[in-house]
């Protein structure tokens, strides 16, 4: 079941690196976050702060028919293969930011791969790893059918059925020691 979803999940870039879309979820939205002068990611949004507070983030580009967003941060590069930092959906169609982390009113988190619903801080380790803020528009606002909380498969699943569009801002982060030192998160397109 689980080979199966990562096939699913796969062509939607959920898992693993991105792959080809097809014409039915073109790469047409653009994400930005304000809070990266300079195109580094300051120590407070990584494992180097005590804080768990993610990114501001904000996004254009959603087609005419996106009834809800979602978010995904992930690290493709992780030794087990992505790493969710954070997944939230079911936001209002017309919001284009997230504030410093915060899921809007009304938006739903899912567990991360630590089974928390909450943005965790990624944490590079040895080697340099690519983070990815993805916002997908989806033809669909899941209600209760992907309740508050659900589990990251679940939510995965469902995001990658219902995607029409979507763009990705893609970090890479060069290792760096835990909290009290620092490491350097570059951020390109």
């Amino acid at each position: 079941m689980l080979a199966a979803a990562s096939v699913l999940l796969g062509g939607c870039g959920l898992l693993g690196k991105p792959h080809a879309l097809t014409a039915t979820a073109p790469l047409t939205m653009s994400v930005t976050s304000p809070d990266f002068a300079g195109n580094v990611i300051p120590p407070s949004f990584t494992c180097q702060s005590a804080g768990q507070t993610g990114p501001s983030i904000f996004w254009s580009g959603a087609p005419r028919g996106t009834k809800s967003i979602a978010l995904v941060v992930d690290d493709a590069a992780a030794p087990i293969s992505p790493r969710v930092y954070w997944i939230a959906y079911d936001i209002n169609a017309s919001t284009t930011d997230l504030a410093l982390g915060k899921a809007p009113p009304h938006a739903r988190v899912a567990q991360n791969s630590a089974g928390k619903t909450q943005y965790e801080s990624p944490c590079p380790g040895n080697s340099q790893h690519g983070y990815r803020f993805t916002v997908y528009a989806l033809n669909t606002f899941f209600g209760s059918s992907l309740p508050a909380g659900s589990q990251l498969l679940s939510a995965w699943t469902m995001i990658a059925q219902h995607v029409i569009a979507r763009g990705t801002y893609t970090a890479h982060a060069l290792p760096g020691d835990r909290p009290g030192t620092t490491a350097v998160i570059k951020y390109m397109k």
